[in-house]
């Protein structure tokens, strides 16, 4: 069970983020410590396209690997880190998520290991504000009795047609941005060409359900926090320094 942390330097609304000081510890650090909490993975990587990025990984004591500066996703980066990577799963865990829980890694590397239909897992949260869910940056997803996605959009789904949600009832739920891998459907999802709505909705899960993947959609708590922008530095400041 293989962990990759996927790095660019080239962030569009915050370049360089893997090394904006978060409470006096680079953000990559913070990602790559919670990482290292979970006990399912058998080996971590930090998958990086800047020499800056990965001297700061490797002085941590983190395995690195220099991968090409085109890839058009997170995605495409893990696959080249974990070439020649003995591996079955292969687990992605964003490099802009400071917060993430070490429980949820080992989740879904149990989902992976314990039942062979999944291709892949993930995870969603409960949506409780009116804001989060019009928001186009909060992928919403849809999913069966058993946990299998249906759908990913940045629309509010399912849409309430009478215009008031049950009481008590979540109704939406917003995608944490954890993915694991079969090591075969990874390989399979790097060769396919981005799909229609993927390239509507620049989600590139959508790809994955293009080509009939079954994913697993992991309830869980908390929805964690990314940084984005500048302003997401002082939000995530704020609640580490609780």
């Amino acid at each position: 069970m293989v962990g990759v942390i996927p790095a660019r330097w080239a962030s569009t609304r915050l370049p360089g983020k893997s090394l904006v000081p978060l409470c006096g510890k680079p953000l990559i650090q913070w990602v790559a410590e919670r990482a290292r909490g979970a006990r399912r993975l058998d080996r971590l990587l930090v998958a990086t396209d800047d020499r800056r990025i990965c001297e700061v990984v490797r002085a941590l004591g983190v395995e690195c690997v220099m991968t090409r500066p085109d890839h058009p996703s997170g995605t495409d980066r893990i696959a080249e880190a974990v070439q020649g990577v003995a591996a079955d799963v292969i687990i992605n865990i964003q490099g802009d998520e400071p917060m993430i829980e070490p429980a949820l890694i080992d989740e879904l590397a149990e989902v992976m290991t314990s039942d062979s239909r999944w291709d892949m897992a993930t995870a969603a949260a409960p949506i409780r504000c009116a804001e989060d869910l019009a928001s186009s940056s909060l992928v919403k997803v849809v999913f069966d009795a058993e946990g299998r996605a249906l759908y990913f959009s940045r629309y509010p789904i399912p849409f309430v047609r009478d215009g008031r949600a049950p009481e008590g009832e979540v109704t939406h739920w917003g995608h944490v941005g954890i993915y694991a891998y079969r090591r075969a459907f990874l390989d399979a999802f790097v060769k396919t060409p981005p799909s229609q709505p993927e390239r509507l909705e620049k989600l590139e899960q959508l790809r994955a359900l293009h080509i009939g993947a079954r994913i697993k959609v992991v309830p869980t708590a908390a929805r964690g926090i990314g940084v984005d922008t500048p302003e997401d530095v002082k939000r995530v400041e704020a609640l580490l320094s609780r």
